[in-house]
């Protein structure tokens, strides 16, 4: 990630909105608000700066004397990450497709 996913998805909400005349309507996007949501918040987790609630942790870890760092962090937070976005891409598909 390489903004934070809170103004990511602050931003994409009216690009999303937008979106809704193409497709027919506010009703018929709700496969995209789910998208937005689930990739906004898992694809957070993925880097230190993806998320706000990762600083606090790393905060705290170091404040406790265990140190974080940015490629050891995202050794294990990628491939999580992408095994979650994964997961979240076959519900999406079986839920609405």
């Amino acid at each position: 990630a390489i903004i934070d996913n809170i103004p990511f998805v602050a931003t994409m909400i009216p690009v999303v909105k937008g979106m809704a005349p193409a497709y027919g309507g506010l009703d018929k996007i709700e496969p995209l608000w789910w998208s937005l949501s689930l990739g906004a918040c898992l694809g957070g987790n993925a880097t230190l700066v993806g998320a706000s609630a990762n600083l606090l942790v790393v905060g705290l870890g170091e404040r406790n004397g265990v140190p974080f760092r940015f490629v050891s962090y995202s050794l294990y937070a990628v491939p999580m990450t992408i095994v979650s976005i994964a997961i979240c891409h076959l519900y999406l598909w079986w839920r609405f497709f």
